[in-house]
Parts: C-alpha cells; structure tokens; sequence
C-alpha cells in the first residue's frame, strides 16, 4: 500500500512551488484533484523558461514534471456555483492546498479560515513568497526573487571574481525545494491529526525555505563578523584533496576527502605518486593547506595526462570519496540514479518520453511509478459523477460556464 493511499488532496494552485508539493503527495499514493479555471487553466501549461517551451521534444516539460499523477477538473470558482463545486471537493478532502496570494484566497472564499469552518480536519497547506505576517506578507514572490536573492543563496553561490551575483542554475530550483518542504509538513500534520482529530495550517513560503537551505552559512557569517563565510578559491582551497579537477579529456570531477590525512597516502599510490604523500610540503593536512596553491598544481598536472576513463580507475582503486561532475542532460544515464529509480523514463502515448524525478524520500524501499500529467480539465466530468452528480447537471453547468 502506497504511504497515503485513501487521502484526497485539492489543490488550487499555479505555477511550480506548491503544484511540485502536490507532485510529492501524488508520488506517495494521495489522489491530487487539481482545479484549474475553466479557460486558462495554470499558466505553468504555456511557460516558456530557460530555452525549455511548451511542445518541445512533443511535451510540455515543466507542465509535466510538476503536475504529473494528478487528476483535472475545471472549476471557475470566481462563481458562486462553481465555489459550490469546490466545496464538495473540499467536504471530501483530507488536504487543501494553494499558492493564491491572501486577498485573493479572501476575496475566492478559499483562505484558510473559510476552508477550515467547512472542514475543521482538513489540513490546509498554504505556500507563499515571504510568510503570512510582517510587511511582505502580501507580495508576491518566485523562487529566483525570494528564495535565491533574499535568503542569500545567489551572492553565496557566486564567485569570487564575478561581478554579479549568480542566477538560478534552472527553472523552479528553489520551488521544488519549497514544495518538498511543504510535503513534509503536510505528511506531519496528517500524522498529528490522526492522533488528535484535529486539522490546521502548513506554512512554507520560499524565503523560510531558502533560509532553511542557507543556514549554516548565515550562522557562519554571523560568528565571524562577515557579510559572507570565505569562498574557496579553486587553486588556493584550504584542503586540496576536496576541490574539483579536470581530466586530460575535459571531464569535471570532485574529490571530498574530509578526512584528508586518512586517504592522502592511499590517493598518491593510487595515481602511482607514492613518493608524494611522503613529501615535506604536502605530508600532512597542515602542511598541505600552508601549500595549498603547490599542491594543486601536481595535482592538476597528474589529472591532465589521464583521461577520464584512467581518473575513475585510479579513484575506485582507493577509499577516499570523489564524484563526477555531469551535465543535467547525462544524469538520466546514470546507473546509480537508474538503479534505485531516482529517475524514472515516463513515456506518453504519443511514443515521446521524459524523465521525472520522484519525491526523493523513500519508505520500505518502494518506489513510485509515475505517470504523465493531466490534460486540461481531463477529470472533470469523471469526478462530479463519482460525487453524484448527472451529467444533465454537469452540462448545464458548462454551458454557464461554472466548469469544463
């Protein structure tokens, strides 16, 4: 059994954070009822981002990586019936979810204390850019402005010499760490609600969450005084045997040997430089941070006469840790990831496939099988008649214009 098969999440929302939150819960069994306005439908169907447009390669990727397992009905909630509708979806549901800012949720009869007083034991899950109280409470914010710029993350990740912080390194990064961190507290409060019967309110907005991720370097640059903790210079870092290199064949790869006085020896044999790790200037950790700059400077030298092929030999051949650095686009040929169906190949029936990423927490070492998103309102009519209603009713109701 799926860890939430049986719960019903609604979810009113556009864009990536919160729909990636929904993907989540979708992963680990819950029936995700997306509602979507009759008409436009999410904005997230026609986004075009990063070179990535609606239709390329025949599918909608950002569409689809956010929204899939879900189910679609098209609601035009702005009218009465149709907020009726949305009441029954609401009646039903353990979870509600949405990204509308407050005076719309207010003004749409959807905020949190309106969906409470019809359903006391639902969890409502609310996703904004800056939280729900102080001066920002109310405007709105994607994961490049409060997640990246405001907790910090783009001036941390920029280089020493660059003269401008960072941009995000790819649509949605910071959202689907958000909705992930939404998830978790949604699953946490649906536990509590088992034990006390009691709903509530799951806050996660993309600034706490860039916050979340940033917290060690803000602790940091708090203890030292600093505006920012030290950025590594790749040719003088403090500890030469955790830094990135470069094989003869252009290949990236890292090693992070934490414990650099245990594998140091092993490395040298390794690359068939015994004599180094005997060596005066690079003996020990000590020894090998006063000669930081020297030190990767052999070692830049041994890595540019091998190829890739002769690196990954060399490195499996010891103990200490190393990894190489892939290009998104590689990452879907990677054995370990494929292995345990980190990425899964989802295929569509027009023969296109794509690769999705699960919900990256595991339970009993079941993993999800994915499928494709929902076509605009795909699920409408399917829905309303397994709540009772005739298709008469749900006819008349298009032709208001109340739902497609």
């Amino acid at each position: 059994m799926a860890l939430l098969d049986g719960i019903k999440v609604v979810e009113v929302a556009i864009y990536a954070f919160v729909p990636s939150a929904g993907a989540a819960l979708s992963d680990w069994g819950a029936d995700v009822i997306k509602v979507e306005h009759p008409e436009t439908g999410d904005p997230m169907r026609g986004l075009a981002s990063y070179g990535i447009a609606p239709g390329d390669g025949g599918v909608t990727a950002l569409w689809e990586v956010f929204n899939r397992g879900k189910r679609s009905v098209g609601i035009n909630i702005n009218k009465p019936e149709g907020l009726a509708l949305l009441m029954e979806l609401v009646d039903e549901a353990d979870v509600f979810i949405t990204n509308f800012m407050q005076p719309a949720r207010h003004r749409l009869g959807i905020d949190a204390d309106q969906i409470l007083a019809r359903n006391p034991r639902i969890i409502y899950g609310r996703g904004t850019g800056q939280g729900p109280l102080g001066p920002d409470a109310n405007k709105g914010g994607f994961d490049g402005l409060s997640y990246w710029g405001r907790a910090g993350v783009s001036t941390a990740a920029m280089p020493p010499d660059y003269d401008f912080p960072v941009m995000l390194p790819g649509p949605a990064f910071g959202d689907v760490q958000s909705g992930m961190n939404m998830a978790g507290g949604i699953a946490a409060a649906l536990y509590r609600r088992e034990k006390t019967g009691k709903g509530g309110i799951v806050d996660v907005s993309l600034l706490s969450s860039g916050l979340w991720a940033m917290q060690a370097t803000i602790a940091g640059a708090y203890a030292t005084k600093r505006d920012n903790i030290v950025q590594h210079d790749r040719y003088r870092p403090p500890n030469p045997v955790a830094n990135i290199y470069r094989s003869q064949d252009g290949r990236f790869f890292l090693i992070g040997m934490l414990e650099a006085d245990r594998y140091w020896p092993g490395l040298c044999e390794a690359l068939g430089q015994p004599a180094l790790a005997k060596e005066e200037r690079f003996i020990s950790m000590k020894a090998r941070t006063q000669n930081s700059e020297a030190c990767v400077k052999v070692l830049d030298g041994i890595f540019s006469q091998m190829p890739m092929a002769e690196v990954a030999e060399r490195l499996n051949s010891q103990e200490g840790q190393w990894s190489m650095v892939e290009m998104p686009g590689d990452t879907v040929k990677d054995e370990q990831s494929l292995a345990n169906k980190y990425i899964q190949m989802v295929k569509f029936d027009s023969g296109v496939d794509l690769p999705f990423v699960p919900a990256p927490v595991r339970v009993d070492e079941e993993a999800p099988v994915l499928t494709r998103a929902p076509e605009h309102c795909e699920h409408t009519d399917a829905v309303f008649e397994a709540m009772g209603h005739t298709m008469d009713e749900l006819i008349d109701l298009k032709v208001a214009g109340v739902i497609a």
